[in-house]
């Protein structure tokens, strides 16, 4: 099996997983069921499932426990996230080392659909997929992590599912000031690498369809567009101001940070948890706000374009 190359930033930031799993929120039921009927395997007994950077398995466990008790393929690059996946022994999963560029492992046509949810990197879609969805947890406290656009094995469907805090995009106006506070502290490290935030991950898609005149007959389209979304607000609550904090010590390029650059952007964090604009209810939790953005494509059916189609 060819290596599976991880960024060194994702590799040390997430070398905590079972951090990032205790602190990373799960996926709202609502999104989820959105996804899994555009993807058409809902009530599917048995649909195969390619789920593709895995991590420790927030998705995942959602997949495992439908009623349609899916056949899912695991993959994930990072040994430590992996490790964590693995000892849930989730019910009809299997989990392998890969990502979206080394999935030598999937036979051609086995999925029904590919998915991937927080998934760090991105790539040109390849080798024929017929659908793909994607999502995205966005939460006020959260950057999200890159796309990587599956080389899947000819699914029906694919799609992607993201958390994302509202601090994280720049055209969304964060719910409160010190969620706005937060938006400051999440962009001071923003190192270029592409995100959500940054929309390149549209160019996957888009990209299919650039040509000229003259190269017209070379375009190979593989996915209709306009993508499938669906965007959910939410609101959740966590026990404490250092919870909140140590939430945001997942995210992999703070969560690498060190010495006086870490004991910095924790005071700008607790500082922030200080403003008068907290909202806490009777048992003292912190709301936080966000949103999950759900989208998914089907494949063009017949020949490609450059086969006369």
């Amino acid at each position: 099996m060819a290596s599976t190359t991880i960024s060194t930033q994702a590799l040390q930031g997430f070398t905590d997983a079972t951090s990032y799993d205790t602190h990373r929120p799960s996926y709202p039921p609502q999104s989820v069921e959105t996804l899994i009927q555009a993807l058409n395997i809902a009530d599917i007994k048995g649909a195969r499932v390619l789920e593709i950077g895995a991590g420790t398995g927030k998705f995942t466990s959602l997949l495992a426990s439908r009623k349609e008790e899916f056949e899912i393929m695991a993959t994930e690059p990072h040994a430590d996230m992996r490790k964590v996946l693995q000892g849930k022994g989730f019910k009809g999963v299997k989990v392998m080392e890969g990502n979206a560029e080394n999935l030598g492992f999937v036979e051609d046509g086995w999925a029904d659909a590919v998915v991937c949810a927080q998934v760090c990197e991105y790539e040109r879609v390849e080798r024929d997929p017929q659908e793909a969805g994607i999502w995205w947890n966005i939460g006020d406290d959260m950057e999200c992590r890159r796309l990587q656009g599956a080389q899947c094995s000819e699914p029906n469907t694919i799609g992607a599912l993201l958390m994302i805090s509202d601090n994280s995009e720049p055209e969304w106006e964060p719910a409160t000031k010190w969620e706005a506070k937060m938006k400051d502290v999440m962009w001071s490290f923003d190192n270029l690498e592409p995100r959500f935030r940054h929309k390149q991950w549209a160019k996957v898609f888009d990209d299919q369809l650039k040509s000229t005149p003259a190269t017209i007959q070379m375009a190979d389209p593989l996915f209709s567009l306009p993508l499938g979304e669906n965007i959910e607000k939410w609101t959740v609550w966590l026990p404490s101001k250092a919870l909140v904090r140590d939430r945001f010590f997942t995210v992999s390029h703070i969560a690498n940070l060190e010495g006086e650059k870490r004991e910095t952007t924790n005071k700008k964090i607790m500082d922030a948890l200080d403003s008068e604009d907290v909202e806490q209810n009777a048992k003292g939790e912190i709301s936080l706000h966000g949103r999950t953005c759900a989208y998914w494509a089907t494949a063009i059916p017949g020949a490609s374009l450059k086969e006369g189609g």
